[in-house]
């Protein structure tokens, strides 16, 4: 009875684990986690092992849709073993006007399968497609909340929107550049201590 009042809390996930350095943790996600409009060392993956200490593996596939991901995840698990594995992904399945019902089981799906497997999960929202995406006014699609909350998982939510916003710090219309990925992995690691994630 005593995990009550946390079940209850609504939007407060239960504290996590936190991780030691050297942890193995997994990236799964698409061209935005493989580091498109960058260099393979400036990634939001290596840029988040610089300033966590933690062994963080690339799991980014450009164009991957979350059925992609999906399909991918059993096999990384598997060689990675890890600790914990860090969701963002669907932003394809946004671009190609796939049915947002999809996404959203196979985002649940993926976090499901990664929580199985014995790993702690923190999903990424991404940014849903609109007409203010078109002047730089972006917001997360509200499925990852909706996942975050039914499963009681840590969301880093604005972390995408807020850097795709801004034209400093994109490639083009739909990556970061060196200083968005640089960007967001801060923003990340402020979520994993206030999750509990990472010591502080």
């Amino acid at each position: 009875m005593a995990l009550a009042p946390l079940a209850a809390c609504g939007r407060k996930p239960p504290r996590a684990q936190a991780l030691p350095a050297g942890a193995t943790v997994l990236a799964l996600g698409d061209s935005l986690t493989s580091g498109v409009g960058a260099s393979a060392d400036t990634a939001y993956p290596a840029v988040l092992q610089r300033l966590t200490g933690w062994k963080v593996v690339n799991g980014g596939v450009s164009g991957d849709t979350s059925a992609q991901a999906l399909a991918r995840l059993p096999g990384l698990l598997q060689q990675h073993q890890p600790a914990l594995v860090i969701v963002s992904i669907g932003g394809n399945d946004f671009l190609r006007r796939q049915s947002s019902a999809t996404t959203r089981t196979n985002v649940q799906r993926i976090c499901t399968d990664a929580r199985a497997s014995g790993a702690q999960v923190l999903l990424v929202a991404v940014p849903e497609l609109s007409l203010m995406a078109t002047v730089g006014k972006l917001s997360d699609h509200a499925l990852y909340e909706e996942v975050a909350e039914e499963l009681k998982i840590p969301l880093h939510s604005k972390g995408w929107s807020g850097v795709l916003a801004q034209d400093r710090l994109r490639s083009d219309q739909i990556h970061a550049n060196a200083a968005g990925y640089e960007q967001f992995a801060q923003g990340l690691v402020e979520t994993l201590k206030t999750t509990g994630l990472l010591v502080q």
